[in-house]
């Protein structure tokens, strides 16, 4: 079983910078993709930004030029670094542990709040 520990939200204000980490259990961190997701309230879960087992990464345009996702397969972590933030980046943050052919695993979520 695969467990994704996230931590590293919080309050900030507009402009602020935030850095989320995820731990990831067990020895496939490093052959699996992560991902980063975030859900408002009353809005659908949507996509932030993934990183594969290699390093290439892709972001949400929302997000591109602000956030930065990276990783560390020794340390079975991802990050997502967080600048620049707007009131519209307000969500709970999810990451998520991605392999071709095998089910999906999410973290618990952490809150990010940024006031204006």
């Amino acid at each position: 079983q695969v467990q994704l520990v996230e931590s590293g939200g919080g309050l900030v204000q507009t402009g602020g910078s935030l850095r989320l980490s995820c731990v990831v259990s067990g020895s496939i961190f490093s052959i699996g993709v992560m991902g980063w997701y975030r859900q408002a309230p009353g809005k659908q879960r949507e996509y932030v930004a993934t990183i594969t087992g290699g390093g290439s990464a892709n972001y949400a345009d929302s997000v591109k030029g602000r956030f930065t996702i990276s990783r560390d397969n020794a340390k079975n972590t991802a990050y997502l670094q967080m600048n620049s933030l707007k009131p519209e980046d307000t969500a709970v943050y999810y990451c998520k542990f991605m392999r071709l052919g095998y089910v999906d695993y999410w973290g618990q979520g952490t809150q990010v709040t940024v006031s204006s």
